[in-house]
């Protein structure tokens, strides 16, 4: 599994690179700040929604601590997606939120 610090994303952000984020915190948990342009799939519903993701596009997954996003990429990988876990999740973030 591919991994990125909370910091490399926060960089990659900041130079204007588009990413495609995924938090799969549940929506109470996402409701207190997501990461700008994240988009929120709790992970007991990824499984159902991946009609929504593109195999052709890479995905950077997060959770509060890194936990969850790491099941989901693991879930992901599995089913031919291009994905990357967010280490240390929310905890460890420390770029802007919305």
């Amino acid at each position: 599994m591919k991994e990125i610090t909370p910091k490399e994303v926060e960089t990659l952000l900041n130079d204007g690179k588009t990413l495609n984020i995924i938090d799969v915190r549940e929506t109470d948990e996402v409701a207190a700040g997501k990461i700008s342009g994240a988009v929120n799939i709790p992970l007991g519903l990824v499984e159902f929604r991946l009609n929504e993701l593109d195999k052709s596009k890479e995905y950077i997954m997060v959770c509060r601590s890194g936990g969850r996003s790491g099941r989901a990429s693991k879930f992901l990988e599995s089913r031919g997606f291009d994905v990357i876990n967010m280490t240390g999740g929310m905890l460890a973030w420390e770029g802007k939120q919305e």
